[in-house]
């Protein structure tokens, strides 16, 4: 019997998501027919390597989507808003990285380690959503312990790569870096504070509670990934000078009490966990010499809390632009094409 194949759209295909997916797509076996790169009208027309092919951007305004199958959309979400319903009316199934529909009653919010069964949900509205790259890698992480001893409340504090942001972001660090250490003035217009070689308790908006949208995010969406609006997420987003990869600290309070060996244990067992722990130099992970250009969520540091009867301390690393949007985004489409269309 001959694989089905399915056209492909990729929204927003020369920024970092758009262009690692692309990647992704040329290093595994998805049974792709063809595949169309589009932007905004500054890119048309600037042609991408594919597979030793050229594939012309085409402007995603004025783009028919009656050809494509499926849509992986990262345009931001402003343009998603606009664009991803246009796609769905033509026919395409839409995943969506952006924040515009993850809170969508009718949209499934999926990290395909965890809930891949909400896909089939995909019917309702012909949109799947990406979470929040902070997100994914914790819950990727809490999934084994969730589903061993339950969790009542998460402490998270997280130190993210400026790639979150953006190329522009990727650019601003490095040209900062190299105006410091040569002793020339510096402009700083992606971050509101200078970001080399600082750290920036800010990400996102700032919500009428004090917290940033971006924590808000980690809270909303726990709930909706884990289905379960008792668990507390009490979040600290961070902005550090990492290009790729974003880590955090995690502390968690659980419904029963589980030992570290036997949470390590579980975490050994958790498809798409790596993990490194061990309590000597180096027997960790860090954002840079493991997580980025990876696609694990790496785990280390494990050990319980002093403080708390039933707490558990943890250290998590991921590549943002990989697991964090891209990776997940084409793993929830094999699953897509594999179970449902």
């Amino acid at each position: 019997m001959t694989e089905k194949k399915y056209n492909i759209a990729i929204a927003g295909a020369t920024g970092l998501v758009g262009e690692t997916m692309l990647s992704i797509l040329e290093q595994i076996n998805f049974p792709f027919k063809k595949v169309y790169v589009l932007a905004s009208s500054r890119s048309s027309g600037k042609t991408i390597s594919f597979k030793g092919n050229d594939l012309i951007v085409q402007e995603l305004e004025t783009f028919n989507f009656d050809k494509v199958d499926i849509g992986l959309f990262s345009p931001g979400a402003s343009v998603s808003a606009v664009h991803a319903p246009r796609a769905v009316d033509a026919g395409c199934i839409v995943i969506d990285n952006t924040s515009q529909f993850r809170y969508d009653d009718d949209v499934p919010l999926v990290v395909t380690e965890i809930n891949p069964h909400v896909i089939s949900g995909y019917k309702k509205k012909g949109i799947i959503a990406n979470p929040n790259c902070s997100t994914i890698q914790m819950l990727v992480a809490l999934k084994p312990i969730y589903d061993a001893v339950g969790i009542e409340r998460i402490n998270v504090c997280t130190y993210q790569a400026v790639s979150g942001t953006g190329k522009e972001a990727i650019d601003e660090l490095a040209n900062q870096s190299i105006n410091i250490m040569n002793a020339k003035d510096i402009e700083s217009s992606v971050y509101s504070k200078q970001i080399a070689f600082n750290v920036i308790p800010h990400i996102d908006e700032f919500q009428s509670n004090k917290y940033t949208k971006e924590e808000m995010k980690m809270v909303w969406e726990t709930k909706k990934i884990f289905e379960d609006d008792s668990i507390l997420v009490n979040p600290t987003a961070v902005r550090v000078p990492v290009f790729y990869g974003h880590s955090e600290a995690i502390h968690i309070e659980t419904k029963e009490k589980i030992g570290a060996e036997s949470a390590k244990e579980l975490l050994k067992k958790m498809p798409g966990v790596t993990v490194i722990d061990e309590q000597k130099d180096g027997g960790y992970p860090t954002a840079v010499t493991e997580a980025a250009g990876e696609n694990p969520v790496f785990v280390g540091r494990i050990r319980e809390d002093i403080s708390h009867p039933r707490g558990l301390n943890m250290w998590v690393v991921s590549d943002n632009v990989r697991k964090g949007a891209a990776l997940n985004s084409i793993q929830i489409a094999d699953i897509l094409v594999k179970n449902y269309i």
